[in-house]
């Protein structure tokens, strides 16, 4: 008997204007995850500055280094070394699967940091500590959906990033409804960007959204 096989679908040529590829290439390099956890550690202090007074600048800056290398400098490097192994065959990954392995070693450094943060009571301000759990908590998430689906990490980062601003909104008197308008703004124009580029299905943005906010959000009402 004999079997015939069904061609393998070839890839939808992505028929935007090359100006605007550009322009949303240019958006999700300056707006990748990996940097938004640091990122946004800085937001918080430039929103909330009175939570960081017990800090003196030098304590300061070592915060931001701690965040930075173990959430930036650390997870490229790993991301660097598969590559050079050949366990990834391009950094950007665009196999669902080759994600798996990155994935797991961001998680190990979002669980140190996030682990050490918290146990450094009346030092590291509620904001930050609800900003590192919450990016733990969203790389588990990233995690098992990616067994299933290609789900934008972007769009998670960007939903974080509107998830922690609604987090600060309730825990300080401030009012922060323009850095929650950015923040929107900001995060439909990530989304659109990875639209643009063809590289996920519209649910796998927005369930990038709705994980980033969720994680945050939780976060709060783990941590309160």
């Amino acid at each position: 008997m004999i079997q015939v096989q069904r061609a393998t679908p070839l890839p939808q040529p992505n028929l935007q204007p090359k100006a605007l590829r550009v322009l949303a290439h240019i958006v999700s390099y300056i707006c990748h995850p990996i940097f938004m956890p640091v990122a946004m550690a800085y937001v918080v202090y430039r929103l909330m500055p009175a939570e960081f007074a017990g800090l003196t600048p030098k304590q300061l800056g070592l915060l931001f280094i701690n965040i930075g290398y173990t959430t930036a400098f650390f997870p490229l490097f790993s991301i660097f070394l598969m590559k050079q192994l050949k366990f990834i065959s391009s950094y950007h990954m665009p196999v669902a699967r080759e994600r798996t392995g990155p994935l797991m070693a961001t998680m190990i450094f979002y669980f140190w940091v996030s682990h050490v943060f918290n146990n450094m009571p009346g030092v590291v301000p509620l904001g930050l500590k609800v900003l590192l759990l919450g990016n733990l908590w969203g790389i588990i998430l990233l995690f098992m959906a990616n067994i299933f689906t290609k789900v934008s990490m972007h769009t998670a980062a960007a939903g974080g990033m509107i998830g922690l601003i609604i987090v600060l909104m309730i825990i300080s008197p401030a009012n922060l409804s323009i850095p929650l308008f950015i923040a929107i703004i900001l995060a439909g124009i990530i989304g659109t960007a990875r639209m643009i580029l063809g590289v996920h299905q519209r649910g796998d943005i927005w369930l990038g959204y709705i994980i980033g906010v969720i994680v945050q959000l939780g976060a709060y009402v783990y941590m309160k």
